[in-house]
This record gives structure tokens, C-alpha cells and sequence, in this order.
């Protein structure tokens, strides 16, 4: 058997073997590190991808999952698409979903949508989902307004007449892409077609007439143009249920009477007491008036004014009169 120092002797010295070695070492390791990106290179190679060893290579460098970029690059020429490496990585790099923006290239190039690779990404990069937004533009959605999951079944409004009407709309749209960078999303959209289906209902005289025509609020909201500044094209509003609701009219009155009548009854509370006041006021005044009776009476005596008779005359005319107004009462019941 062949052993160590056989090797050193066919070989020469320690040395020579030592470095061997680690040249073996490190090819191994070398052709285990190729090994993992020959798969990636074949794929592309055979689906005429035109991605080169060194990209793959870098693409470890630089953290990126270069399976994601491969078979994404992969999907995107196989449909037809010119897209490169690089900017599939860029995309990669920024934080995008680049799976979702090959389909998404994909689905608006069958549809005959025009999406560039740069909107794509910019949409998705600004948070949207691109995808979906395309399979939007191609397949209309139907938006409930109002919105049930918010805890809300109808839109309630009032007719001049009073006569309150709950009304449920569907509102048909299609997204826009060209407006989905920065433009408002289905919030907006629910917020003004209830707006317009108040003003509509709030405009009609007689709640009759909202009943007997439910497409004069549609065709009033549609005519608007509500979907202006949003990601959508509204296709079309119908409304789904119109109920009435209560005599909002009538209890609007009755309170402005319950109100009118307390109010009348406050004015009448505060004459009262008005009267009640000047009454105390007056009898003050009585009594004030009354005790200046003895004085000016010792007053006469002291200037002679006033004689004794003509006193004890006064005193007779008196004794009278209250005689007179206790027979004039009547008697008490027992």
C-alpha cells in the first residue's frame, strides 16, 4: 500500500504536498460553487435568456436571488417580452416584486394594454399591486357602495318632502392605469357616488318620483364624472334597492313644536315671575307706605292738623268699615 512518506518521496518535499493540497481543496470547493449556478445557466441558456455565468456570479455578490431574476427573465422571453437582467435586478435591488411585474407585463401585453417595464415597476414600487391592477383593466370589478365591511348597509337621504330613502348602489369600474400612480383608490369612489346619490335624492320634490325613476340617480351621479383624479373609469352606477325610510319631515316638525312650545312656556314662566316680582314690589312699597301713616299722624297732632275728636272719628269710621266687610263675607263651611 501507498503511504505518506511514499508520496513525499515520489513527490519531493513536505512542501510540494502541502500545496497540492490545497490547490485540490480549493478546486473542489471551486467547481461545488459553479456547480449551484450551472442549473440557473443551463435554464437560461436553453430558453434563450442570454444570462452569462458571470452575471449569476455577481448576482451572489450581490445578494440577490438570482432563481427569482433567472426564472422570471425566463417567463418574460418565453412570452415575447424584451426585458434585461439588469433591470429585472435593479428592480430586485429597490425592494419590487419582480415575479409580479413579468406577470403583470405579461397579462397587459395579451390584453393589448399598454404598460411599459418602467411604469410597471414604479407602480409596483409604489406600493400597488400591479398585477392585480392589470387584471382589473382587463375583467371590470363591482365596488358595493356604501361599503358593507365598514358597518353600513345604505345610503340614507331626504327628500324635500320630507320622506327619508335608503338606496344601495353597485358602481362597474375598470382600472386606469395611466392614473394609478398617485391617483385615489375605490375609498374615493364610494365617497362620491354617495355623495351624488344624496344630492340626487335631496334634489327630488316628492320622494315618488326617486321611486317610480331609480336610474335618475345613476344616470345624475354618473353624469358628474366622479371618477376624475382616481385609478379607475367608472363603467357604469346601478342601483341595486331603493327603501323608504322614516317621515323624517314630520319628526322634524313635531320636535320644532315640542321645542316652540317650550320655548312659550319659558316666556310665560318669565312673565310670570316679572308679575310676581313687581307685585312683592308694590306690596313693599304698601308697607313702606303704611308705617309713615303713624308718623304723619303724630306729626298732625304735634301742628295741630289733627284734633283729638277728628281721631276718635277716624278710629269710629274704621271699627265700621272692617264691621261692615266681615258681614259682607261669607261664612265659612264647617
Amino acid at each position: 500500500m501507498c503511504n505518506l512518506s511514499d508520496i513525499i518521496a515520489a513527490n519531493g518535499s513536505p512542501l510540494t504536498v502541502g500545496v497540492l493540497v490545497i490547490l485540490g481543496i480549493g478546486v473542489f470547493l471551486l467547481l461545488l460553487f459553479l456547480a449551484s449556478f450551472l442549473r440557473l445557466w443551463l435554464q437560461a441558456y436553453f430558453a434563450q435568456a442570454n444570462i452569462k455565468f458571470s452575471e449569476l456570479i455577481g448576482m451572489r455578490l450581490r445578494k440577490v436571488d438570482a432563481r427569482t431574476i433567472v426564472l422570471s427573465k425566463i417567463t418574460a422571453i418565453q412570452a415575447g417580452l424584451s426585458v434585461t437582467t439588469r433591470d429585472l435586478e435593479s428592480h430586485y435591488l429597490a425592494g419590487g416584486k419582480v415575479p409580479n411585474v413579468v406577470r403583470a407585463l405579461i397579462a397587459a401585453n395579451r390584453a393589448n394594454i399598454e404598460l411599459s417595464l418602467k411604469t410597471a415597476t414604479a407602480i409596483d414600487l409604489a406600493g400597488r399591486d400591479i398585477l392585480a391592477a392589470v387584471q382589473t383593466s382587463v375583467n371590470p370589478k363591482v365596488i358595493d357602495c356604501p361599503d358593507p365591511s365598514k358597518g353600513k348597509e345604505t345610503i340614507d337621504a331626504v327628500a324635500q318632502d320630507g320622506i327619508q330613502l335608503k338606496a344601495k348602489a353597485r358602481v362597474t369600474v375598470r382600472m386606469n392605469i395611466d392614473r394609478l400612480i398617485g391617483g385615489a383608490t375605490e375609498e374615493t369612489i364610494i365617497a362620491r357616488v354617495g355623495e351624488g346619490i344624496v344630492t340626487t335624492i335631496g334634489s327630488a320634490v316628492i320622494y315618488k318620483s326617486v321611486l317610480e325613476n331609480p336610474d335618475r340617480i345613476s344616470k345624475a351621479v354618473l353624469a358628474k364624472g366622479l371618477d376624475a383624479g382616481t385609478a379607475f373609469e367608472i363603467l357604469s352606477i346601478d342601483i341595486a334597492d331603493v327603501d323608504v325610510g322614516e317621515n323624517v319631515g314630520a319628526q322634524l316638525q313635531a320636535a320644532q313644536a315640542e321645542a316652540d312650545m317650550r320655548r312659550a312656556k319659558a316666556e310665560a314662566e318669565k312673565r310670570r315671575a316679572m308679575a310676581v316680582a313687581r307685585e312683592q314690589e308694590m306690596r313693599a312699597l304698601v308697607v313702606e307706605n303704611e308705617a309713615m301713616v303713624p308718623l304723619a299722624m303724630a306729626e298732625a297732632f304735634k301742628k295741630g292738623n289733627l284734633g283729638v275728636m277728628d281721631y276718635y272719628r277716624m278710629k269710629n269710621i274704621m271699627a265700621d268699615t272692617e264691621m261692615r266687610d266681615s258681614i259682607a263675607k261669607p261664612k265659612k263651611k264647617e
